[in-house]
């Protein structure tokens, strides 16, 4: 973490609330990013971003000061969005940046552009069917760019667990794309199971 975010937390901690907002400011815009993924509703998304925010502030005596605190921010709003949507499904809305990062070539052509965007719906319809923890693994990998010990840490869980989360949900997105189309995802060379864990 940088000398200001660090100091940042400290000023929060201390009662600060142009820190508060310096701190919302600076995180709410991944955050915010993955509670879209997760739910595809605006505005559920925004809900949740100031939920995790709330939650930020009434714990923030707790909040390291010598590490980001946005795996944090990124668990809580992870387990807030899967707790709301075992309520309620949510509308969807496609997720072009993320099945973008999945595939980015599938409009390398003017002539591939209908094919592309069948593509693009069996890949959403595809993510929107994977266990929850797949779907989060996908998220933090492929929407957020975070390593996999970086998605490991925000989800709780080990490095070898999330490579297998990886794993299993692209297989299982890659069966639904033509033939000519199941070649290897980007970053999915290191990508193996590990574990029972999926």
């Amino acid at each position: 973490m940088t000398e200001p975010q660090l100091n940042l937390v400290e000023r929060m901690q201390s009662g600060d609330l142009q820190a508060f907002e310096e701190f919302f400011q600076t995180y709410q815009r991944p955050v915010y990013l993955t509670a879209l993924a997760i739910t595809r509703d605006p505005f559920l998304a925004e809900e949740i971003l100031q939920d995790c925010f709330v939650k930020a502030y009434k714990v923030r005596a707790r909040l390291h000061t010598d590490v980001s605190p946005l795996p944090w921010l990124q668990r809580v709003c992870t387990n807030l969005c899967y707790s709301r949507l075992s309520r309620r499904r949510a509308p969807l809305e496609p997720l072009t940046d993320l099945i973008g990062n999945l595939a980015p070539d599938l409009s390398a052509r003017p002539d591939q552009v209908v094919e592309s965007r069948e593509i693009v719906d069996v890949l959403q319809r595809g993510i929107d069917a994977l266990p929850p923890k797949q779907q989060t693994a996908i998220i933090l990998y492929y929407l957020h760019g975070y390593s996999l010990a970086e998605a490991a840490e925000i989800a709780g869980c080990q490095v070898g667990t999330m490579k297998s989360r990886i794993h299993y949900a692209l297989r299982a997105l890659r069966v639904l794309l033509p033939v000519e189309r199941r070649t290897p995802f980007p970053r999915h060379a290191d990508l193996a199971p590990e574990g029972p864990d999926r």
